[in-house]
């Protein structure tokens, strides 16, 4: 079941596949395109592969994405019924692969099943997790994100007298990946505790085998020979350092604006020095940080006002492109200041996006909606909706901040509960500051 409209997005990643209106296009089992009976459940012929590989290989489509079997499970289980047989002859007529089941099984459990490598504390409030996980490493492109979880059944267990324990599962958590090493299998993300399943991820153990779904997401897109305005505030730092990185090794030069509230708040500082060209160092709580470079400079105040203050020494007026991440309240003022306060610093005709951190569940691309967001065209006001798993690189332009509010605080109550629960759990492990 996959919503009431078949989700295409594979024939869109792919580029290959074809589609037939809605629906993708099927094939018989010599790879020749056919026509579908729409709407009929058991129609004469069953079809049900829709892409043919080079080596032979095929995708089938069932249930919802089928316009023959969509609408309800019936349907969905009845084309499942119809369609193994076209799928068994499919696989009886190609050679077996000339692997061993046991190096098969092996071979999946390296590339395949991810564990933690590493767990480390940045900040009071901020973890980095380093998972062993190769194929997922070797596919990331910067901007992109995970889904990280724990285990249930491996998940830390709390007795409750008279009545059922607490198992502190996570709820997936979308997580950017900060760097990965590709060579050695590893990806890193880091966690801000923010009170919930975030809180969670410091009890992870080296070894300890977890869910780490991805990388989703679109890539940022990686400018070459441009000059690029690369701002973070807070967490979204983790992000940036990956993009700045990717940006100079194609030629573009990156003007970095790193915002913290306390000066507790900083971590990776050699990764976004090796990020960037210069850097304007920001913070609210004086007296701010001293740059270990000649060429960069330090801020006490907001990240607008910093941007204010050192953007024409630094020449953010020469950047054609900003790229904005952190807070929906940092990235709304930095798309406010673009129209006042830092106008007359920026170039003519320059562009900006926003990372948008909507709220997020499945992260599998246009099924559950959670991550829907509200663009407003600014010429015309028209209102579209987008989903921010599927790209969430949005222009700031576009961007409906009050609504992206409204969605981020709409679980507001059942995760102020929910931090007090794993705070008081947190704490009877001895896990953070004393038993309750």
């Amino acid at each position: 079941a996959a919503g009431t409209q078949p989700n295409t997005v594979l024939a869109r990643e792919d580029g290959r596949i074809r589609l037939d209106g809605k629906y993708f296009e099927a094939i018989d089992e010599t790879g020749a395109p056919v026509t579908v009976v729409r709407g009929l459940a058991k129609p004469e012929a069953t079809h049900v592969l829709m892409h043919r590989a080079g080596d032979g290989r095929f995708i089938s489509f069932f249930g919802d994405l089928h316009p023959s079997f969509f609408g309800n499970v019936v349907k969905a289980m009845g084309g499942a019924k119809r369609g193994y047989p076209v799928v068994s002859r499919i696989l009886a007529a190609r050679e077996p692969a000339p692997v061993s089941s046991a190096d098969l099984i092996a071979r999946c459990r390296r590339e395949l099943l991810p564990t933690v490598h590493s767990v480390s504390r940045l900040t009071p409030t901020i973890v980095e997790v380093v998972v062993h996980a190769p194929a997922q490493a070797r596919a990331f492109r910067p901007g992109q994100f995970y889904r990280l979880q724990n285990y249930e059944m491996l998940a830390p267990r709390i007795a409750e007298a008279g009545g059922p324990s607490t198992v502190l599962a996570m709820e997936g958590l979308a997580m950017t990946g900060a760097w990965t090493d590709p060579e050695r299998g590893l990806v890193s993300v880091i966690v801000l505790e923010m009170g919930g399943s975030s809180d969670i991820c410091a009890l992870l153990k080296p070894g300890e085998p977890v869910v780490l779904m991805g990388p989703t997401g679109t890539p940022t897109e990686i400018l070459a020979g441009k000059t690029v305005a690369l701002v973070g505030g807070g967490l979204g730092n983790a992000v940036l350092f990956s993009i700045g990185a990717a940006m100079r090794a194609a030629g573009s030069r990156v003007i970095y604006f790193a915002g913290y509230k306390q000066m507790r708040d900083r971590y990776k500082v050699a990764e976004i020095e090796r990020a960037a060209d210069v850097i304007v160092w920001c913070c609210d709580e004086a007296p701010g940080f001293a740059p270990t470079r000649q060429q960069d400079r330090s801020f006490v105040g907001n990240i607008v006002q910093g941007m204010a203050a050192h953007g024409a020494e630094v020449g953010l007026g020469q950047a054609d492109h900003l790229i904005v991440i952190g807070s929906d309240s940092m990235m709304q003022a930095v798309g406010v200041a673009r129209r006042g306060v830092l106008a007359p610093l920026l170039k003519t005709g320059h562009t900006a996006i926003g990372s948008i951190n909507s709220p997020m569940q499945c992260m599998m691309k246009e099924v559950c909606a959670q991550c829907l967001q509200t663009h407003i065209d600014p010429q015309t006001g028209a209102r579209t909706v987008v989903f921010s798993c599927f790209n969430q690189d949005q222009a700031l332009d576009r961007v409906d901040f009050s609504a992206l509010h409204e969605r981020l605080a709409q679980n507001g109550v059942h995760e102020k509960l929910t931090a007090q629960w794993i705070d008081r759990a947190l704490r009877r492990l001895q896990a953070r500051g004393v038993a309750a």
